[in-house]
């Protein structure tokens, strides 16, 4: 049994990364910003309120995991979640440098992904203008902060375009820098398969300091 820290676990993606977690016997301390949303019951689960945007306490929730995987997300009606997001990523990460958690998985975006030669996702018209301030800071999060990182082992784990309710089939294609792609041109996962590939991922690493995606 190996141990996890799980950010924002209460959410969309977190929530299904922490049943995943705990289906395959791994111990999950969940921290959240609100406890109540969580009420899952499991021997191996813990969960703590805290407030990720100071790395002290990153820091000490994190201090003896296998990794931290993130699943942060400010929200998306916050009116500030752009600078939110670079602003907690960055606690988020020096917390876990300061943990000396060497591993550390972030669920990341779509936008950066590439969907042609030199075109990224968030720069072809394809989203709402609404998202793109938010989707940048995400992104900004792999291309500058991440990227740079070179004292813990880290991946930015992109979905498909589209991260949907459905199925765990565990039938899944997986990628670099690509938005993947079906053949009807459609970019697709499940919420439930991306939680697979993101605890295989836990247990068996082969990525690292780089990006990775999914798609059917």
């Amino acid at each position: 049994m190996k141990e996890i820290v799980l950010i924002g676990a209460s959410g969309f993606v977190g929530s299904a990364i922490l049943n995943e977690a705990l289906d395959r016997g791994h111990k999950v301390t969940a921290v959240v910003r609100h406890p109540e949303k969580i009420t899952k019951v499991h021997k191996n689960l813990v969960v703590k309120q805290g407030d990720v945007s100071f790395s002290d306490t990153v820091t000490d929730m994190s201090k003896g995991a296998d990794a931290v995987i993130s699943a942060y997300n400010p929200g998306w009606q916050n009116p500030d979640i752009a600078g939110e997001t670079t602003r907690v990523y960055r606690a988020i990460l020096n917390g876990v440098k300061q943990a000396g958690v060497m591993r550390f998985l972030v669920v990341g975006g779509a936008a950066s992904l590439f969907i042609s030669p030199g075109k990224r996702f968030m720069d072809a018209g394809l989203m709402p203008e609404s998202f793109l301030p938010a989707v940048r800071a995400l992104a900004e999060v792999y291309l500058i902060d991440l990227m740079a990182e070179k004292s813990i082992d880290w991946v930015f784990f992109s979905p498909a375009g589209m991260l949907v309710p459905g199925l765990r089939t565990g039938k899944f294609r997986l990628g670099k820098n690509d938005l993947i792609v079906n053949e009807t041109g459609e970019s697709k996962i499940s919420v439930q398969d991306y939680a697979v590939a993101m605890i295989d991922e836990f247990e068996k690493p082969s990525h690292h300091r780089e990006r990775f995606t999914i798609g059917y």
